[in-house]
């Protein structure tokens, strides 16, 4: 019989995250411990909540030649992205990056909201809908704009800044797709199939459009900020967001003279019969079980706030005894990016071996102290659960 290929290690060696909270790990890391108050801004979009991302000079990692050629989310991602690869050593070393693969999770870009507003103000008055709207649409909008609504135009904006030049993929589908790509990152390095990859994506919550979009399923958190898991909270606070991993063998790691910041040990994407009763409570009890639940481990949830998911993932999470933090009480909600933020901040806490401190109010963010593991988990805000584990490398 043939032999079982043994799987390989997989190290996160780079991190590029920027959000409300400041960019790069340290400074996540000192906020974070300092137990600040979340960034939410109540008042802007009102009466919708929003983690408004902070004031980034994209130019450190952007051309400005480029940056003519991309809406908020590309600029987040492809800036976040350039952080994390400088943080692994591989930054404009062409050797590397030209077979590095890329996994992005993405949305469908962004509109642009200004011709869209024009266009419906005047249909609204026009005795020839039909005619007016063609020739609207062939004068209002660039060729540009068009294919601004790709979601793998992130993935072509960090081939074409940062000259990552591997195999290229991007997943679309709101939370599932970055739980995806992070699986397809870890899975294909542990096979042996890859050596090196850039994983990650990015969201703009700073937009009426999107928000007008959630409000419709009444998603949206209104009025104030709350926690997570607190009993009055009925939807999630939107978060602008970009969180990058680079992901490599150790093989290819220490050729290049790299050290881990922490191991990915396991990538779990599931979809539960959501109109199962029960059906949210039991899936995310069994990532858990699948991840290992012991002594030293924590939890770091990706619960958004749904009105129906959140409450049914918290009584897993209760129940599993474990210290649990809830990133979207710190960043917001980031839905293709989430779980990559999840994984980014259980990679910086295990390397320093210790929890930030829980969120006053929230009633399941509880315990603290020392941890070597972290399951990270991404229940979507109506479909789609997944986990992974990040461990002390």
């Amino acid at each position: 019989m043939p032999e079982t290929p043994t799987r390989r290690d997989v190290w996160i060696t780079g991190i590029g995250l920027v959000t409300s909270l400041g960019e790069g790990m340290d400074a996540h890391w000192q906020t974070l411990m300092a137990g600040a108050a979340p960034v939410a801004d109540a008042e802007t979009y009102a009466p919708y909540v929003v983690h408004p991302l902070v004031q980034v000079s994209y130019e450190q990692q952007i051309p400005k030649k480029d940056q003519r050629q991309m809406e908020a989310w590309q600029r987040i991602g492809t800036y976040a992205a350039g952080l994390a690869l400088d943080a692994a050593g591989i930054a404009k070393n062409t050797e590397i990056l030209s077979k590095t693969d890329m996994v992005v999770a993405a949305g469908g870009g962004e509109r642009d909201f200004d011709v869209d507003a024009a266009i419906l103000n005047d249909l609204a008055t026009s005795n020839d809908p039909g005619r007016l709207l063609n020739e609207r649409l062939l004068s209002d909008l660039r060729p540009t704009l068009s294919l601004a609504q790709l979601s793998n135009l992130l993935a072509g904006s960090n081939s074409i800044v940062h000259g990552v030049t591997g195999s290229s993929r991007t997943f679309m589908g709101e939370e599932s797709s970055g739980v995806d790509a992070a699986r397809v990152a870890f899975a294909r390095i542990a096979a042996g199939q890859s050596e090196i990859g850039l994983v990650g994506g990015s969201y703009n919550a700073e937009r009426e459009d999107t928000l007008l979009l959630n409000d419709l399923d009444n998603f949206c958190m209104k009025g104030s900020f709350s926690p997570v898991f607190a009993p009055e909270t009925q939807g999630f606070a939107a978060g602008s967001m970009g969180a990058f991993l680079v992901v490599e063998s150790p093989e290819h790691a220490t050729a290049r003279g790299a050290s881990p910041v922490a191991k990915l040990s396991g990538v779990w994407s599931e979809r539960a019969r959501r109109q199962v009763e029960g059906a949210v409570t039991e899936m995310v009890t069994k990532l858990l079980a699948q991840a290992g639940v012991r002594a030293g481990t924590a939890i770091f949830s990706g619960a958004t706030g749904g009105r129906e998911a959140t409450p049914a993932e918290g009584e897993a999470l209760k129940a599993s005894g474990l210290p649990v933090r809830a990133v979207a009480n710190r960043l917001g909600h980031g839905i293709e990016p989430q779980f990559i933020a999840g994984l980014a901040l259980a990679a910086i806490a295990v390397s320093k071996g210790e929890l930030f401190p829980a969120l006053a109010g929230d009633p399941v963010e509880t315990g603290a102290g020392a941890v070597d593991r972290v399951i990270v988990t991404g229940v979507g805000h109506w479909r789609g659960e997944g986990a992974a584990l990040v461990e002390k490398a």
